[in-house]
């Protein structure tokens, strides 16, 4: 049967710079079936939907709906929910969880704050703290935006959840339905495609240790998508696979060619020049697109190291 996902595979897409993009990310408990538009059309209140897309509008702040893997039949709100708050700019990364019998409580926090950074109104609003257990494996399982989404990422979840990965849930949206099983790791934000069991036990490993793995990555969710693909050109260039240790600090020019500096925390700078191409041939972007496209891509055509410690200006 051929998917969106087995066509982009068969022509070797590259998945680089194609995560979604948040500064923050907040994550709600919600069982049962979830449809396309999740936040609206869950089992959660859809005005409530509404209110926590329309208060997380240009903000930085991403708001998704988790669920643990397995059956979703729906048996009810449950009496606790579990919720998370991730920011994932390098220098300030921070995973933050709590718990709400009353999910409207999330229109209390400060949706501005939290996408700067700030997680005082997470803590106060819903008696909030650092998250103490392991990372978090977000795989995308939404069968109702994409059957892709379902047919490849539940069997993941599912897979990740029985072998004893604690922090597995699944989640409504990442984008890039043509990528699954696609998958959101916090707290560094980093999101992979085409991803199996085994790389992304790779992947949580590392986050314990503070790495990233680079092989399959689509980006950091806290840069925009040139941003995303500059910096794991400099990973791979300098074998630079410290969690934190590279920051995206200027994108100048628009498309389709940008010019980005990407930092080291040691004071080191790279410029790399990174042109948007589109995907050829035309293939389906997702399994329901009545029409082909040539979804753009991202090619990095040069990395420079600058020399000197630091950029003026």
């Amino acid at each position: 049967m051929s998917t969106c996902t087995t066509v982009s595979r068969d022509l070797e897409e590259p998945v680089s710079g194609t995560a979604a993009t948040a500064t923050t990310w907040l994550l709600l408990e919600q069982p049962g079936p979830w449809g396309a538009e999740a936040l609206v059309s869950s089992h959660l209140d859809p005005a409530l939907g509404r209110a926590l897309d329309a208060a997380a509008r240009d903000t930085g702040v991403r708001v998704a709906l988790i669920r643990r893997p397995g059956r979703h039949a729906d048996f009810g709100a449950p009496a606790l929910r579990q919720v998370y708050a991730a920011h994932t700019v390098p220098g300030n990364v921070w995973l933050r969880s709590a718990a709400t019998r009353d999910p409207r409580q999330l229109l209390d926090l400060d949706f501005a704050a939290l996408g700067r950074g700030d997680h005082r109104t997470f803590d106060t609003a819903l008696r909030g703290g650092p998250h103490t257990g392991d990372p978090l494996a977000l795989v995308c399982t939404n069968g109702k935006r994409d059957r892709c989404c379902a047919l490849l990422g539940r069997p993941l979840a599912a897979q990740l959840a029985a072998s004893g990965v604690r922090g597995a849930w699944e989640v409504t949206h990442l984008g890039g339905h043509r990528f699954s099983p696609t998958l959101l790791v916090l707290p560094y934000g980093y999101a992979y495609g085409r991803a199996d069991a085994h790389a992304v036990k790779e992947a949580l490993h590392g986050v314990r240790d503070g790495r990233i793995v680079v092989e399959g990555c689509r980006g950091c969710s806290a840069w925009e998508r040139p941003g995303q693909a500059a910096e794991l050109a400099v990973r791979s260039a300098t074998g630079e696979d410290a969690a934190e240790a590279l920051s995206v600090v200027r994108t100048t020019g628009g498309a389709p060619r940008w010019e980005v500096t990407v930092a080291h925390r040691d004071g080191r700078h790279w410029q790399v020049v990174v042109d948007q191409g589109a995907a050829l041939p035309p293939r389906p972007e997702s399994c329901g697109a009545s029409v082909l496209g040539s979804p753009a891509r991202m090619d990095v055509v040069a990395v420079r190291e600058l020399a000197g410690t630091a950029l003026v200006g």
